[in-house]
């Protein structure tokens, strides 16, 4: 079975770079790793296949990747975390950056292993994924490899299974940027 180093990580995920604790960030490139080379039905992923990827399976056929989304996101979490520091101060809003980036690229982890592909190579939802969310299969690697509390909750409650709990301030950042691609993507399918 092939390891994927950080670095190597970094090639799909640029934004990894981002995290300033080498200790997370190498924590997060074990979790990719891990999704990576186990996912779709346990055969692996290489990176081409999963650059290939949709974003989401509920929006037809839009050209927007999975890849993508999960930059794009990292991407809108670590600007608005800028934008509201400027504006109030990061004394009024307390972000963690390293734990925003970390959650925000581990958010979607999960998806790998829900994602399967059909006989003629499709992607499609798989059994895992019709047994198993990506949240909870993103947090229980997540887990696995000693990602703090604080970063599990953001990958535990960015989608409907957060609505019940109190999100902290990087989970709520995190959820409406995830939903501004998501609601995007579900218009561009609408349109075609």
């Amino acid at each position: 079975m092939t390891t994927y180093s950080t670095d190597d990580i970094a090639t799909l995920f640029p934004e990894i770079t981002e995290i300033s604790d080498a200790g997370l960030r190498d924590q997060v490139a074990a979790v990719w790793n891990e999704a990576i080379t186990t996912g779709c039905g346990g055969k692996g992923w290489s990176f081409d296949e999963l650059r290939a990827v949709k974003f989401t399976l509920l929006a037809g056929d839009i050209d927007l990747t999975f890849v993508d989304h999960v930059r794009s996101c990292a991407r809108q979490c670590m600007a608005i975390t800028d934008v509201l520091h400027a504006i109030f101060g990061p004394d009024k809003i307390p972000v963690n950056r390293d734990y925003l980036v970390a959650g925000s690229l581990l958010a979607d982890v999960g998806k790998p292993l829900e994602y399967d592909k059909d006989s003629a190579g499709s992607v499609i939802k798989g059994h895992y994924g019709d047994m198993l969310r990506h949240p909870f299969s993103g947090v229980a690697m997540c887990y696995k490899h000693g990602i703090p509390a604080e970063v599990m909750h953001i990958v535990a409650t960015h989608s409907h299974e957060g609505d019940k709990v109190q999100r902290s301030i990087e989970s709520i950042i995190f959820h409406h940027a995830d939903f501004v691609d998501f609601d995007i993507a579900k218009y561009l399918g609408s349109r075609k």
